[in-house]
């Protein structure tokens, strides 16, 4: 209950946004290749920044 108005941190996120991202591309595989391969590549990059934050 007391974490109602904690703010997320920049790790979380960035890790929201990966895993939507991901999800994404997931979705688009069956349909719409090259944006799937989009979503995918944005994921990665995503990913990169996290590993930066974790060093």
């Amino acid at each position: 209950m007391f974490n109602l108005f904690k703010k997320k941190s920049e790790k979380e996120k960035l890790q929201a946004e990966y895993e939507s991202l991901l999800k994404e591309s997931h979705r688009l595989s069956t349909s719409n290749r090259k944006m799937s391969d989009q979503k995918a590549y944005e994921a990665e990059e995503v990913m990169k920044k996290l590993e930066r934050l974790n060093s």
